[in-house]
């Protein structure tokens, strides 16, 4: 009797919270960006162009109509489950083949009623997996967007995913200036393969450094799977995203995700570790303004729930579900966690 109790006390406390949830969020003062690594978001259709043979129907995954339609459909709900108050504002994506899978995403049933645009161009990428962000025209005004190529040197012939700039305002006239990433994969050892990481870093920071010239206060948002950990050096040195709150440069950014990668938080589970590969950074005008939308210093959040997970009975842990592992098909979702932000209004 007394355990009935608790447990229905316990569900009227959790209700009581929803709908104090519901009735104190104001939707004209809050903006929420999101970023989402959507694991191989390929179509069914030959692409001659790119190294997309093993997404056909007649490939060794057997990538067909039915699972696209699902995983559109998964990512879908994903995505509109993030914020329970409504749809983000503004989502960025990597691993995108192109403009029709982005199209498919924008109208299926649970993003539709979003109004959403998108930004998007084909990267050099050989495999064909670009970055894109989607946009809520009614929220976001889309000003100008710009690729920022990554190129190595040191390996002129290997081809990688451009980095994607996009200014915009919101509805209170703010300008946000929005990067979307996916860096360089750890394949070959975190090591070997941190240069390409480093010269990806050193281009991001140059065009923040041309936007904070300019105006000292700009709000800046930069999102993406980085491959890299908050406290490894592309991040915590090249960039200068940090989890410095006390310093007043206006140079030095911070990573929301931070200190919940120093907590063993992620978003990537390898082998057992958590690895937090996606991150929310932005500029100290976000951090320290009164004036317009602002965050909070812990406000970069990791948005899981249990039908997103895999119980992975080697390691113990529940683990993103993902949708394929080799050519074998599992039929979930992605293997990222996505990550998120809510902006709030000061004013």
């Amino acid at each position: 009797m007394i355990r009935s109790i608790f447990i229905s006390a316990s569900i009227l406390f959790f209700v009581a919270q929803t709908v104090a949830q519901n009735t104190t969020y104001n939707k004209e003062s809050t903006f929420t960006v999101a970023f989402y690594n959507v694991e191989n978001l390929f179509d069914t259709i030959n692409n001659p162009d790119k190294i997309d043979e093993q997404f056909l129907p007649d490939s060794e995954k057997k990538w067909d109509t039915g699972k696209y339609n699902k995983k559109i459909n998964d990512l879908g709900r994903v995505i509109s489950s993030i914020n329970i108050n409504e749809l983000p504002e503004l989502v960025g994506l990597c691993e995108i083949e192109n403009q029709d899978v982005l199209k498919d995403l924008t109208k299926c049933r649970f993003l539709v009623k979003g109004n959403y645009a998108f930004v998007h161009e084909d990267s050099p990428d050989a495999r064909g997996i670009d970055v894109a962000l989607m946009y809520r025209k009614n929220e976001f005004k889309y000003q100008k967007h710009k690729i920022l190529q990554v190129g190595f040197s040191f390996e002129p012939e290997t081809t990688t995913r451009d980095i994607l700039y996009v200014s915009g305002t919101l509805n209170n006239n703010d300008e946000l200036h929005v990067f979307v990433n996916h860096w360089s994969s750890r394949r070959g050892g975190q090591q070997e393969s941190e240069p390409k990481r480093l010269e990806a870093a050193k281009i991001l920071r140059f065009e923040v450094d041309a936007i904070l010239k300019k105006n000292k206060k700009a709000k800046i948002v930069i999102i993406g799977d980085f491959n890299d950990m908050p406290v490894n050096k592309s991040l915590h040195e090249i960039l200068n995203a940090t989890n410095n709150m006390r310093t007043n440069n206006y140079k030095e950014l911070y990573n929301l995700m931070f200190n919940k990668s120093i907590n063993g938080q992620g978003t990537y589970n390898y082998r057992g570790n958590w690895n937090m590969l996606d991150n929310i950074i932005v500029s100290k005008s976000l951090l320290k303004n009164k004036k317009g939308y602002i965050v909070s210093a812990d406000g970069g959040q990791i948005f899981k729930k249990r039908w997103m997970l895999y119980d992975n009975v080697k390691t113990g842990q529940m683990t993103p579900a993902k949708t394929y592992g080799g050519p074998n098909y599992y039929g979930g979702i992605s293997d990222h966690f996505p990550v998120y932000v809510i902006l709030r209004n000061a004013e």
